[in-house]
């Protein structure tokens, strides 16, 4: 059981924000979830180095393209070890390694006969990096960017894309799960109906990017290059192995709306020209709005990651990415938002729940808890259902449903407390046998919404599990009733979300 997941990688004309932390925590989710139950993963980030953007974003800051990469690379490397998230490669595309394999796979597409030469004359939006049509535009101005395309006319090298639109529908149509989610899916099969156009696979005269290997004085289109990392990073990410008959089956690609087009119709069709299967699955998600606007640095509306990460802490950043937006839609995003999700739900539900529990076992169990002891029937049906729904949630990529799911869990705690009332049955000799079946419920039930948690919470899930004396442990078969392993000197745990002043107003 092979479980291979990938970001986009991201381009590097400007820094981080709260739109590709997104991402990478819902990346991360998955993997570690499919950690959980046993798969061997690779998970693979990166960033996106090529490109007219990023060759204009040096110039103005004075630098050559390679000096202001490498300046800039190690605040993207650095996002996903601050989100507590593990890839396990982060690849650039000015590698050596990746650019080699560039080079190999465009030449098996154009000894295809997949490749000619001819002149492109439309328009080019730089900030997406793309061609575009009247049509996609807005009042003569790209839709996402705001900007008017530039008018470009040159003789460069064009992939037949239409050759493949008759297999690209075979494909969807006999995986009906192909893309996720089904709208998507809907849209990326209706734009291969409607015919599909040669594209552009190189750019002359760029200074910037990696040549073609029959003719160099054109270097790859930026997607010609940056979609086929995804197959490169395998062949060098470890040093003396290539991973691509390991992983490639199995690969995955998790990426936002803008793309698409690029990922669910042209990497394909790419593929296919070169003679690799194409990816198992591609889930497209939607975008984080801020005040109804894309965050992105082209408005000017940022939310710093890393800032988040100072004040509440990495665990309350993903939870708040996987909760607050139904994980495929778009929705808005606000500091503030985060803020009463830490309080309410983080602070309150889990984490007053964890305080409480533990204190009654410290007063009314000698701090004990034996093995055995029998439980609410309730929680064996709850942890049942979880353990089989959220991991079906999880391979549909859904990590919001999965996660309202565990959270029903923690609420069905918090109010089986509040009913069972067990400072009233501590007070009663004759109930001792009850009061012990309510605290080991109690605290069977915190054990398996750790190990649920762990993909979303790690740090919390093991704080979780070390206060109520439990192993470290997050197998995924633990996510059952009457696990619960006898421990002692458990006592009152701190917050495991201590209280923040809210921000100030804008």
């Amino acid at each position: 059981m092979r479980y291979y997941l990938t970001t986009p990688i991201y381009y590097v004309n400007s820094t981080p924000h709260i739109g590709h932390a997104y991402t990478t925590c819902a990346a991360d989710i998955l993997v570690r979830h499919q950690k959980q139950r046993g798969a061997e993963t690779f998970f693979l980030t990166g960033v996106d180095e090529h490109g007219t953007k990023v060759f204009r974003a040096a110039r103005e800051q004075g630098l050559t393209a390679q000096e202001y990469v490498d300046s800039i690379a190690p605040s993207w490397r650095e996002l996903a070890p601050r989100l507590n998230a593990h890839p396990d490669f982060f690849i650039r595309t000015s590698d050596d390694g990746h650019k080699t394999f560039v080079r190999e796979f465009l030449q098996r597409i154009y000894d295809n006969g997949d490749i000619y030469e001819d002149v492109y004359s439309g328009l080019y939006c730089v900030g997406c990096e793309e061609f575009k049509s009247e049509s996609d535009l807005v009042d003569g101005k790209c839709p996402i960017h705001g900007t008017v395309p530039e008018r470009i006319e040159e003789k460069n090298y064009f992939f037949r894309l239409s050759a493949y639109q008759d297999k690209l529908l075979e494909l969807y149509d006999a995986r009906p799960d192909f893309v996720l989610p089904q709208f998507r899916f809907n849209e990326a099969r209706s734009f291969i109906a409607g015919g599909l156009q040669d594209f552009s696979i190189s750019r002359a005269g760029e200074p910037w990017g990696i040549p073609l290997p029959w003719d160099e004085s054109q270097v790859a289109y930026v997607w010609a290059d940056a979609l086929v990392n995804y197959l490169s990073a395998l062949t060098y990410a470890r040093p003396g192995e290539d991973l691509r008959s390991v992983f490639w089956p199995d690969v995955r690609h998790l990426m936002a709306k803008d793309i698409l087009r690029f990922h669910c119709v042209y990497w394909p069709a790419m593929l296919l020209a070169a003679g690799y299967d194409v990816p198992k699955q591609i889930f497209v998600h939607g975008y984080l709005l801020l005040d109804d606007r894309k965050i992105s640095k082209s408005f000017g509306k940022i939310i710093d990651p890393l800032d988040l990460i100072d004040v509440y802490g990495t665990d309350a950043v993903r939870y708040w990415c996987a909760r607050a937006v139904n994980f495929g839609q778009d929705g808005s995003a606000s500091v503030d938002g985060l803020h009463e999700r830490y309080e309410r739900e983080l602070g309150n539900d889990l984490g007053n729940l964890l305080s409480r529990t533990t204190k009654m076992i410290e007063q009314f169990l000698d701090g004990r808890l034996e093995s055995g002891v029998q439980l609410d029937e309730g929680l064996r049906a709850a942890a049942d259902a979880l353990r089989h729904d959220v991991a079906a949630d999880l391979d549909r990529f859904d990590i919001t449903t999965a996660i309202d799911r565990i959270w029903e869990l923690v609420r069905w705690l918090n109010r089986y407390v509040t009913e069972q009332k067990p400072w009233e049955l501590a007070k009663d000799d004759a109930r001792s046998a009850d009061l012990r079946v309510v605290l080991h419920t109690l605290a069977d039930g915190l054990r398996i919404s750790a190990v649920a948690l762990a993909s979303y919470l790690p740090v919390s899930a093991e704080r979780i599990l070390d206060a109520l004396g439990q192993p470290d442990g997050v197998e995924w078969d633990r996510v059952a009733a009457g696990r619960l392993e006898a421990a002692s000197g458990i006592s009152g745990a701190a917050p495991l979300f201590p209280r923040i002043e809210a921000p100030a107003p804008a």
